[in-house]
């Protein structure tokens, strides 16, 4: 049923209706039995109104055309919008979702950001672009390599676990960007954990949780079976371990990346870390570069504490130069 416009009048300015391929607007109206709406791809100024009962049956709708670049969906209910989207998302290479919170900001249904993958499975082409970096790497080969860890770190230039570590009684730390090495490592420790370092630690920082102050309700969880330092008390005191203090090549410590806790550490525990220089990356306009160090701290049973990755910032050489 046509509800607005005229299949069979045109008008247009500045050309000839007569001469050209010209559409004027028209909104149609099916219903949920419509096939053709499904299986044609009106690519011009015409638009389908169909009615649903409910949002199974939406879905069940927007399915139907077995493959779309992008549907939008317009609601202000993040349980409306979950099921729509868990329900069509397979058929479907984008989904808007629109509201009155982003409505102003909307780039439109068929408009997608940079950032976002645009395709769609099916009858959209199964294709896939754009989507950042992601659309870089897509089109990138890709080749598994295989090898012991000592290979492997040769060739990808990154530290692989189980590789060699060279300890030679210099610190890494002590070493300039021109200097260090892939696999260059200390190992620190041990250092116990006392109930007095536990209980400061927590008056200290304010985090009193429970499981570090209340023998009782600690012994209660299935986790811990009793109180345990805090997990960052644990990760102070690696650093103390391995940090070197003088002044030299490294100039900071700038964040800790993939942080695990695997094993609870009670008073009387010990801990050892091993820090391994795990990747170097120069920068090509600094006189620096980061370096990035596989942590690993372990109790006196040689069980893993904690794992996690330290990056700082170091000098290409040092002393500096004019120094």
């Amino acid at each position: 049923t046509v509800v607005f416009g005229d299949p069979d009048h045109v008008e247009v300015r500045g050309a000839d209706a007569d001469r050209g391929a010209f559409m004027s607007p028209i909104l149609l109206c099916g219903s949920g039995s419509s096939t053709a709406v499904h299986d044609v791809e009106a690519f011009g100024p015409v638009a389908t109104l169909l009615p649903y009962d409910g949002i199974a049956q939406a879905i069940e709708l927007a399915r139907r055309g077995q493959g779309s670049l992008v549907a939008s969906l317009v609601t202000h209910d993040p349980a409306v919008a979950r099921e729509f989207v868990l329900g069509a998302g397979s058929a479907h290479g984008r989904i808007l979702v629109l509201d009155r919170d982003d409505a102003r900001e909307s780039t439109g249904h068929g408009s997608p950001l940079p950032q976002l993958v645009h395709g769609g499975p099916g009858r959209a082409g199964g294709g896939e672009e754009l989507g950042g970096i992601r659309g870089v790497l897509h089109l990138m080969q890709r080749t598994a390599v295989q090898g012991s860890p000592d290979l492997l770190t040769g060739v990808g230039r990154r530290w692989v676990s189980g590789a060699q570590r060279r300890v030679d009684g210099v610190h890494p730390f002590r070493r300039s960007l021109a200097e260090l090495r892939l696999g260059d490592a200390v190992t620190a420790g041990p250092r116990e954990v006392t109930l007095a370092d536990v209980e400061h630690f927590a008056e200290f920082t304010g985090d009193t949780f429970y499981a570090h102050m209340d023998e009782a309700a600690a012994a209660a969880n299935p986790l811990f079976g009793g109180r345990v330092a805090h997990g960052y008390l644990v990760v102070s005191f690696a650093a103390g371990l391995f940090v070197d203090p003088d002044p030299g090549p490294v100039l900071a410590n700038y964040g800790v990346d993939s942080l695990r806790f695997l094993t609870p550490v009670k008073p009387g525990d010990t801990l050892t870390v091993t820090l391994t220089c795990k990747q170097i990356s120069p920068r090509g306009d600094a006189d620096y570069g980061e370096v990035r160090w596989d942590s690993v701290v372990v109790n006196a049973a040689g069980l893993p504490v904690a794992t996690y990755d330290v990056l700082t910032m170091v000098a290409k050489t040092w002393p500096p130069a004019g120094t």
